[in-house]
């Protein structure tokens, strides 16, 4: 849930609003825990446990990514406190969109759960044991059975918490189209934004996002392996 800039009628100025990084992330995101769900209704575990492992590369780095990413990507740049928080949510009956650029207070609390519930999918994934032993996540051997199982049930629960919230952020962006005239789907795609003033942002330079996407690369190879080297 991101603001991604004032009315038609005042957003006299186009600017970058999200870095390329970011925006991949996302909707790779997306595409993977979409490809994920599928794989492992149809019984293909081999693709879900490596469709898996790519969203925990992604995770690492968007995690790391901010603290260390563009302006709108930084966790510093936008988290709020339950103050300010609340008097965002005073503002929501308004029509007008607010003039926040990136993630409001709100929605901002709505991407950490996102993540949080993200990282522990691929979490009790990785040491997650089906039934009868046989498709186990690399780090089962580290556990007991039964609580490899009891790990699978979490994976399933956290599951069904992250269709709730994709179904409350889908709820959201809807809102936000229809009732504050704020269109957030577009700049996640073009990574610009319409503003009353330029907000000039900063944004990272390729070279960190390279370096970023080695380290996240790195973990979730490692993981694959159990933590083994």
């Amino acid at each position: 849930m991101t603001d991604g800039g004032t009315a038609p009628d005042v957003a006299a100025v186009r600017a970058r609003l999200w870095d390329a990084p970011t925006r991949l992330v996302h909707w790779a995101l997306v595409l993977l825990i979409a490809f994920a769900w599928w794989a492992g209704e149809a019984g293909r575990m081999e693709w879900h446990r490596w469709a898996g492992y790519a969203v925990l590369g992604l995770l690492a780095f968007r995690l790391i990514w901010g603290f260390a990413g563009s302006a709108t990507a930084r966790f510093a740049s936008f988290v709020r406190g339950p103050a300010a928080t609340l008097a965002y949510l005073r503002t929501l009956p308004r029509r007008a969109p607010s003039a926040v650029p990136g993630h409001n207070p709100l929605g901002a609390w709505s991407v950490l759960a996102i993540l949080a519930v993200l990282i522990a999918q691929t979490v009790t994934g990785l040491f997650a044991v089906d039934v009868d032993g046989i498709e186990s996540g690399p780090l089962s051997d580290r556990v007991s059975f039964e609580f490899g199982r009891q790990f699978a049930h979490w994976h399933h629960v956290t599951f069904w918490a992250l269709e709730a919230l994709v179904a409350l952020h889908l709820a959201a962006v809807a809102f936000y189209l229809i009732y504050k005239r704020s269109n957030l789907v577009g700049p996640m795609f073009s990574g610009h934004g319409r503003f009353a003033r330029d907000p000039a942002l900063s944004f990272a330079p390729p070279w960190r996002a390279a370096l970023v996407a080695a380290v996240a690369i790195a973990i979730a190879w490692w993981a694959a392996k159990g933590f083994r080297i």
